[in-house]
């Protein structure tokens, strides 16, 4: 359902790549952006570029540092290699609903940022895990700058009003 923001109520989230293969039998190394990293594994199947039957974990391991695993119809290296770099996505619809007052980083994406003066600073392009906190990326389209604010609720961010596609900070217009 597109929204007038360009936004989709139910989009796909990216949660991870494949990395490439891992030794000579198929398997692949998964690179995951879901915490913790074998969580990527609890939502099947994944949606994956140039696979429309989606793709199918047969069985998966931590290998050291690494997470490997098997994949329906990826049966030798070659097929694993040909498939290296494939962003791995679910349906929006796959995921828990947030508890309050906490968003998954896509719903997010495409909210206007608004100050307490009422100023447009922009529209959110991304988020940035910055250790100590995450960071919102905005693209101020009349200048083609981008600004960095971080995402600190009730000292820096005061509201997320998603239905509106808003969110209110605390961040003069001046420090940007």
């Amino acid at each position: 359902m597109p929204r007038e923001d360009g936004r989709t109520e139910l989009g796909r989230i990216e949660l991870g790549r494949i990395a490439g293969p891992w030794g000579i039998a198929g398997w692949v190394r998964i690179h995951s952006r879901t915490d913790p990293a074998e969580n990527i594994f609890d939502y099947q199947p994944w949606h994956a570029e140039g696979m429309p039957e989606g793709v199918r974990v047969l069985e998966w391991r931590r290998q050291g540092h690494r997470l490997v695993a098997r994949l329906e119809g990826v049966d030798d290296r070659t097929a694993a290699e040909a498939i290296a770099g494939v962003s791995l996505s679910i349906d929006r619809g796959q995921l828990p609903e947030p508890e309050p007052g906490s968003w998954y980083w896509r719903d997010l994406i495409g909210l206007r940022i608004v100050n307490l003066q009422g100023e447009d600073l922009g529209r959110v392009t991304g988020l940035l895990d910055a250790g100590a906190h995450d960071v919102l990326v905005a693209d101020r389209s009349e200048s083609g700058s981008e600004v960095l604010i971080p995402f600190v609720l009730e000292k820096v961010v005061k509201s997320v009003d998603l239905p509106s596609g808003t969110i209110e900070v605390d961040w003069d217009s001046s420090w940007i």
